[in-house]
């Protein structure tokens, strides 16, 4: 199997035609052979996309030429290989759409965005830079800005993390006063690359969140410099085939407990309902039988 590559990018940046953005992405990976989920807005664009490494180099070099994504930050990982006909492992077909948002909050109309990306976001930290932050702010507060499962099997070592099913959940859960207290504390949101902080924290601010700062790059970004050494513990949730990856240097911190049997794991399985999208801390003993949420279990028992 010869080896792929995985390309997680975004872009905030205003896409004045978004269905021709949407026919350009498609004719170009179907020629490379790329497969994954591109999500297109008039806001920008938000991808994962996997193929060989050949294919990916195309890709990123005729994406470069677009001036509206010259300055892309492109986080590469190693994929699981790809097929007889050169299509990456890691994905099941290729999904080009256009949406409203390219990160699904429920708030299109409050999200502005000019030529140098969100306007009103969170001040950005880079990786090297958390723990001056911290040291600056001791009671700073880390805060999960994924779905709540995804902090189950990794997050921020003492992370505040919102009980979350999809990103749509956010804003009520801002709204209900719940964390009103942390509006006078510093906040550092993270995500897994970086684009959900794009858009939380731009929210958290119009709501009263005055000092929210984003980690800049997201989880990404700090576990390619500090692998398993710094304040990250666990595994990462991924939405392609490969559900988390962990980062290299140092010992992984197992923190999931697998639904079915209690066993410590750092692995999601999605329900094996094909109508459900929810995922469950599942260890490899688990995942070799029916995986069912608790709903679609008692339907199945029925």
């Amino acid at each position: 199997m010869a080896l792929s590559r995985v390309l997680l990018f975004y872009k905030f940046t205003p896409i004045a035609d978004p269905v021709a953005m949407k026919l350009w992405q498609w004719d170009l990976c179907e020629r490379l052979k790329l497969r994954g989920r591109i999500l297109i807005s008039e806001h920008g664009i938000n991808a994962t996309v996997g193929g060989t490494i050949d294919a990916c180099k195309a890709y990123v070099k005729r994406m470069k030429q677009y001036p509206g994504f010259a300055d892309i930050e492109w986080k590469i990982s190693q994929g699981l290989g790809t097929d007889a006909e050169g299509y990456a492992s890691d994905f099941p077909r290729l999904s080009v759409k256009v949406r409203k948002e390219i990160v699904a909050f429920g708030a299109p109309e409050e999200l502005e965005v000019d030529e140098n990306g969100i306007v009103g976001g969170g001040k950005r930290v880079k990786p090297a830079d958390v723990e001056q932050v911290i040291a600056d702010n001791p009671d700073l507060v880390f805060f999960d800005g994924r779905n709540a499962i995804e902090a189950e099997v990794g997050r921020f070592d003492g992370a505040v993390v919102p009980p979350t099913m999809t990103t749509h959940d956010f804003i009520s859960i801002l709204e209900s006063g719940e964390y009103d207290d942390l509006k006078d504390k510093p906040i550092l949101a993270y995500c897994t690359g970086g684009i959900r902080c794009e858009v939380l924290t731009a929210l958290m601010k119009k709501r009263g969140f005055d000092k929210v700062m984003q980690l800049d790059g997201g989880i990404v970004r700090y576990g390619e410099m500090f692998g398993n050494t710094g304040r990250w513990k666990g595994s990462l949730t991924v939405f392609d085939n490969r559900e988390v990856m962990e980062f290299d240097g140092g010992d992984v911190d197992v923190i999931g407990t697998c639904h079915g049997c209690g066993t410590p794991t750092g692995k999601l399985h999605n329900c094996d309902e094909p109508s459900c999208r929810m995922r469950l801390v599942t260890c490899d003993n688990c995942a070799q039988k029916p995986v069912y949420c608790e709903t679609h279990k008692e339907a199945v028992a029925r």
